[in-house]
């Protein structure tokens, strides 16, 4: 039988409905009653009485369903419905309330998990309910005793990636531990949506740290499929918000590229009067021109006296590869004044406070400010940009021998990378022949 109603259900008027614009069947909880949009307007209804075993949803219907320009349901019965998604997954879903708070759990991955056992598993929260059991606290807690919490899947994935370079791994622990982990860190990882991984991120972005969000999304991505992998989550909701990020601008280093005026702060840095460890490092960041944190991180057991050079380990570099810089008779000599300071201790610019770690990351940058130089004009990362340019357009060096020694991921006409071996011998001569450019620079300058 079927008997035309407004939106409110003549055998019991509390039930509400959430109409939906999909042409989609929609159903009060704890019902027999189910109700579905026909004909013409969106607010008549026909109230539809099944027969027993009567189901909204076939398998068929689940199977043609197609992704559209937003999510929409396919709605079963009794709370179940098949959620699909813009991007085209298929999630299941059971509406409930507990104690007049509405919920929502959610059952896994169509086809993955079968319509069949999709009710099968809303029978059971159903019966929890029955219970006065919330069965999504439930599964929380089951969760969460079996590993499966945001957390602990990080953990573990930690585990398996392992060390990489010592300044990404800093850069990728604060991120998880000062922004990821103290919102999500306790929530098992399935349960977690876009717009929970959203809120956090637009915490980020809300102090200014737009490039900060950017790689806090693109981390908390590689954890989610690693729990995909070990079927501890379904999906991975960092690509659902790539597109709602806050975009940053686009920012370079500042440099000093023109040669008087790099004589200029190579004569500021001689008169510089801070420590001998930050003395040393501003005068071999010019010498030297590797990556600031490549630098403050270095080891005495990376300065190879014997050979002059300095030899960097993969997981200490940007690109994962080991690394080689040549050492001038200038650079070798600023190495061997520094040794005679201070033995002890593995680092070679070590903190002031204690030699168990190295100077800050904003050492030199503090240092090129007092002699008056902001971040605006020059900065620590800028030195790599003053020799690429330099050596290429005024000492005419190969550009292939440059970006060699600046570490780049460098590949040859056959497509093989960067060789840390490659060019060594031109690239020792190359270093030399800066050095005493650097020289000259510094001499035309204390002349004027």
């Amino acid at each position: 039988m079927q008997t035309l109603c407004s939106s409110v259900c003549p055998v019991n008027p509390s039930f509400s409905v959430d109409l939906t614009t999909q042409g989609h069947y929609i159903y009060p909880l704890n019902s027999l009653i189910l109700w579905g949009i026909s004909g013409g307007t969106s607010n008549t209804l026909n109230c539809l009485y099944p027969q027993n075993g009567a189901h909204m949803l076939t398998l068929t219907a689940a199977k043609k369903a197609e992704s559209g320009d937003r999510d929409y349901k396919l709605f079963d019965e009794r709370g179940l419905f098949l959620l699909v998604h813009k991007a085209g997954g298929k999630y299941w879903r059971f509406k409930y309330r507990y104690r007049g708070k509405e919920k929502l759990l959610s059952f896994g991955v169509f086809p993955e998990v079968t319509l069949t056992e999709a009710r099968i598993k809303r029978d059971d929260a159903r019966k929890q309910l029955r219970d006065d059991i919330d069965p999504g606290a439930k599964r929380v807690k089951a969760r969460l005793a079996a590993g499966e919490s945001f957390e602990a899947i990080y953990r573990d994935w930690l585990a398996v990636r392992g060390p990489k370079s010592t300044t990404g791994d800093e850069r990728l622990k604060r991120i998880f531990e000062g922004d990821l982990l103290p919102i999500l860190g306790g929530r098992p990882a399935r349960d977690i949506t876009p717009p929970d991984l959203l809120d956090v991120i637009r915490r980020i972005e809300a102090r200014g740290a737009i490039e900060t969000g950017r790689r806090a999304n693109q981390f908390a991505g590689q954890v989610f499929r690693f729990g995909i992998a070990t079927s501890r989550c379904d999906r991975d909701p960092s690509q659902d918000i790539r597109d709602a990020l806050a975009t940053p601008t686009k920012t370079h280093f500042s440099a000093i590229t023109e040669p008087k005026a790099f004589g200029r702060l190579l004569c500021a840095i001689d008169d510089y009067q801070g420590t001998p460890v930050v003395s040393a490092a501003l005068k071999l960041s010019a010498l030297l021109f590797c990556r600031p944190g490549e630098l403050r991180h270095m080891t005495w057991s990376e300065v190879v006296f014997d050979a002059g050079r300095i030899e960097i380990a993969g997981e200490r570099m940007k690109m994962g590869e080991p690394h080689i810089i040549p050492l001038s008779e200038q650079a070798l000599a600023i190495f061997q004044n520094l040794h005679e300071l201070h033995r002890r201790g593995d680092f070679v610019f070590h903190s002031a406070k204690t030699i168990k770690r190295p100077i800050s990351e904003n050492a030199v940058r503090a240092a090129l400010r007092t002699m008056g130089f902001d971040n605006d004009t020059h900065t620590g990362h800028g030195f790599r940009a003053s020799a690429r340019t330099m050596l290429d357009e005024v000492l005419e060096f190969p550009v292939d021998w440059i970006e060699h020694q600046l570490a780049h991921s460098v590949r040859d006409a056959n497509g093989r990378a960067y060789n840390r071996t490659k060019h060594l011998k031109q690239r020792a001569g190359m270093m030399q022949a800066w050095a005493d450019y650097l020289d000259s620079l510094r001499a035309q300058s204390a002349s004027l």
